[in-house]
């Protein structure tokens, strides 16, 4: 079921969005060649102590999953989505994404920004910019009486007439009072179609890029971590939106975020 936020769930949702948005602000300096993605994890864990946020992966295990054993995921390179953090330090050229979900009472936040580590290849800046900007054609369609298939149409127009390809086998989701809800979020589809947008809706757009083939695999055997099948690298970002009366808003903005691309203005 689709739930809809009254007014003061809105604002438990901005709260707990902006904090998300806030450690990753705290991480951006310490992100450079050198740190391992375990040291990113334990400076979000404190920075969520001082928050008065607690995570939502530390311990999170759907059903066939082992418990995730990290405040964050850290993909980095050719990983798309789940990594978990480690004590391999991360090198100049590096291209990792952290993506963090906050409990702040009883609401969650969740979002996740690509970082470069050092100067990295034009390739790989391109393909975190393009991902970047896919994911605001996307939020761009939110509006009441819009389809979740016009929000997938978009991003994936842009990304494959860009010569990427995109992940289906993960999704955005509804978010609130739980991590996961409905609906499901495809960043691919048909427009016009699926579940109707209507006030009060939440839910992420986090779309998965891949710079080669689209499809996916299982890397190792920790149950978690998903790489390209090809090893061509992978980017993603993800933001928290809400259906306003009138269009969007996105709830996982600070005072670091990168700001939207031109177009979203225009």
């Amino acid at each position: 079921m689709i739930t809809t936020k009254d007014a003061e769930g809105i604002q438990g949702m901005r709260t707990a969005g902006r904090l998300a948005a806030e450690v990753l602000d705290y991480l951006t300096p310490h992100i450079k060649p050198g740190i391992t993605t375990r040291e990113i994890d334990q400076l979000a864990a404190e920075c969520m102590k001082r928050q008065g946020t607690t995570s939502a992966t530390l311990g999170y295990q759907p059903a066939g999953y082992p418990p995730y054993p990290a405040s964050l995921c850290t993909s980095v390179n050719h990983v798309v989505c789940h990594g978990i953090p480690n004590d391999k330090p991360l090198k100049r050229g590096d291209i990792v994404n952290v993506d963090v979900t906050v409990i702040k009472d009883g609401w969650y936040g969740d979002t996740s920004r690509m970082f470069m580590v050092g100067e990295v290849s034009i390739a790989a800046k391109r393909l975190a910019s393009l991902t970047y900007e896919a994911m605001w054609h996307g939020i761009a369609k939110v509006r009441p009486g819009a389809r979740l298939g016009d929000i997938g149409w978009a991003i994936q127009k842009f990304a494959e007439s860009n010569g990427f390809s995109v992940v289906r086998e993960f999704c955005g989701h509804g978010i609130g009072r739980n991590f996961h809800e409905e609906p499901q979020v495809l960043h691919y589809g048909k427009p016009g179609t699926l579940e109707e947008l209507k006030p009060g809706m939440t839910f992420t757009i986090e779309p998965m890029i891949n710079a080669g083939r689209k499809e996916v695999k299982e890397f190792g055997n920790d149950g978690w971590t998903i790489v390209t099948k090809d090893h061509s690298l992978s980017a993603q970002w993800e933001h928290t939106v809400l259906v306003t009366e009138t269009g969007w808003e996105v709830l996982t903005l600070s005072a670091g975020s990168p700001p939207p691309p031109p177009f979203v203005n225009a």
